[in-house]
């Protein structure tokens, strides 16, 4: 009950937060808060707040490796990052949206903040936009009223991303099978993204190719593109996807 709560809520909270969530008194959390901390399921951040530990990560990746599609992705990627020469990144659908469970790093190395962990929103990244393309409506609709709902979202209003153009954009997506982003939300940094689907045509994962704009190529006949389209789409007939039944409208 305890750990579900931190699952569930927006960010880190204080052990009074924590105590209305649950219903158990602050003196009587304080006990299973420090057996957390020990173990690193929990930690404690900004002074008197706590957040889910690295080991909550670790477990979350251990039941991820049970599932085919995502340990099929990692025995590739290696391949792809060879063949583009650039970074690949793999994320999934989480509590609390896009995450980045696995990172294949580049030879070229990038000012980068991509790591296991790491949320993407929606509105500014490739990868979140794919998400919001290829879900059912009802598992992301909440998030992206969210995002654009809050003005203190300094990177979708800094970057002039309006809620219409998200929407239309998310529209192009599904025909094209893809999303790209140069130069944002990190200048000078450019990334390409494709979904992996199951035998049901349901999105399973996101593959995230992500490299220096100025080696980068986003044509979609470029060999960045080609090569990432080639490797989801083997990748998902694999995994038993026939093609032409995505299940991503609501």
């Amino acid at each position: 009950m305890i750990l579900r709560a931190f699952t569930e809520a927006a960010g880190p909270m204080k052990l009074s937060e924590l105590s209305n969530r649950v219903g158990i008194a602050a003196s009587q959390l304080h006990p299973y808060m420090v057996s957390f901390r020990n173990t690193g399921l929990v930690e404690q951040v900004e002074g008197t707040q706590y957040a889910l530990g690295p080991f909550a990560l670790e477990l979350g990746l251990a039941r991820l490796r049970n599932q085919d599609a995502y340990m099929e992705t990692i025995r590739r990627v290696p391949e792809l990052a060879e063949e583009t020469g650039l970074m690949v990144a793999i994320a999934v659908w989480g509590q609390h949206g896009t995450t980045i469970v696995y990172v294949h790093d580049s030879p070229r190395r990038i000012h980068s903040y991509v790591k296991p962990g790491n949320i993407f929103e929606l509105g500014i990244t490739a990868t979140g936009r794919l998400f919001a393309a290829f879900l059912p409506t009802e598992a992301t609709e909440d998030r992206i009223t969210a995002e654009f709902a809050a003005h203190n979202n300094h990177d979708v209003h800094s970057f002039g991303i309006t809620e219409e153009w998200f929407r239309a954009r998310v529209r192009e997506i599904r025909e094209m099978g893809y999303e790209i982003t140069a130069d944002i939300p990190i200048p000078g940094v450019s990334a390409v993204a494709a979904p992996v689907y199951d035998h049901t045509g349901a999105l399973q994962l996101s593959v995230t190719v992500i490299g220096p704009s100025r080696l980068t190529d986003l044509n979609r006949d470029g060999p960045v593109v080609t090569s990432l389209l080639e490797f989801t789409r083997n990748l998902s007939s694999d995994l038993g996807y026939g093609g032409g039944n995505q299940r991503h409208i609501s």
